[in-house]
């Protein structure tokens, strides 16, 4: 049997962070989610996490690690498959007929595209609008200014369910920008959904990652996505890609 004891502490001491975090900033208990970005996983350690933690949503980065992923889980019931990367229309009918979230809908042609390969595999594909609340222009995502037509958009294109929002944000060595970045893209996103939504319903908020997972949750996030604190920095050798 493999000897997964290293992944095992890392993933005890985030899931015990991330449940204390909802306590210390009045978060409903089992609020956040912790999203695994298993860009360099290996599929066994996938398979490890779901069955001793009950760890089920997998978010990938790539159309090449999203299919090798997918096709060694075969025994993995309930493993939720997330596209988290920047997806161009041409890869979306790979991942079409499979995938539960695409996190980084950043215009109304990926939208289109990504309606259109689900309608055809007759379900419905939950989307996250990508807000680019840096500003910055080596990243995806739609200005905040922009995010509110491009919501509107998605909201008239069939094969899609539009749940909420997304954010990378620059990288920040402290807990008080990235906490700002967050808390405005969680009062933008709020703005938007509450224009079509009632007062009770939130959006969906996947903000957060190793370096920000707490400010994100403090400032609202409902996922968190994990990659090098959960399984280690790694490069593409390493797992033979």
């Amino acid at each position: 049997m493999e000897d997964f004891a290293g992944l095992r502490g890392r993933a005890e001491a985030i899931i015990e962070e991330i449940r204390n975090a909802e306590i210390r900033y009045g978060r409903p208990a089992g609020s956040v989610r912790l999203l695994a970005a298993a860009k360099y996983a290996l599929p066994e350690e996938l398979v490890f996490l779901k069955d001793s933690f009950g760890i089920a949503d997998f978010g990938e980065n790539t159309v090449q690690t999203y299919r090798r992923h997918l096709a060694s889980l075969p025994s993995a019931d309930g493993v939720r498959m997330h596209f988290i990367g920047s997806l161009q229309t041409n890869k979306v009918k790979y991942i079409a007929d499979s995938v539960e979230m695409i996190h980084s809908v950043d215009s109304a042609k990926l939208a289109r595209e990504i309606g259109k390969r689900a309608g055809a595999a007759g379900r419905t594909v939950k989307v996250l609008i990508e807000i680019n609340s840096g500003r910055e222009p080596d990243k995806g995502g739609v200005l905040p200014e922009n995010a509110e037509e491009l919501f509107e958009e998605c909201g008239e294109i069939g094969g899609i369910e539009t749940a909420g929002f997304m954010t990378m944000g620059p990288k920040y060595d402290n807990y008080t920008d990235y906490f700002n970045l967050f808390e405005k893209t969680y009062r933008l996103s709020l703005d938007i959904w509450r224009k079509k939504h009632d007062n009770i319903t939130e959006p969906v908020l996947s903000m957060g990652m190793s370096d920000s997972m707490l400010p994100a949750i403090a400032a609202g996030s409902g996922i968190v996505r994990i990659g090098s604190r959960l399984f280690g920095r790694r490069t593409p050798p390493e797992i033979g890609l």
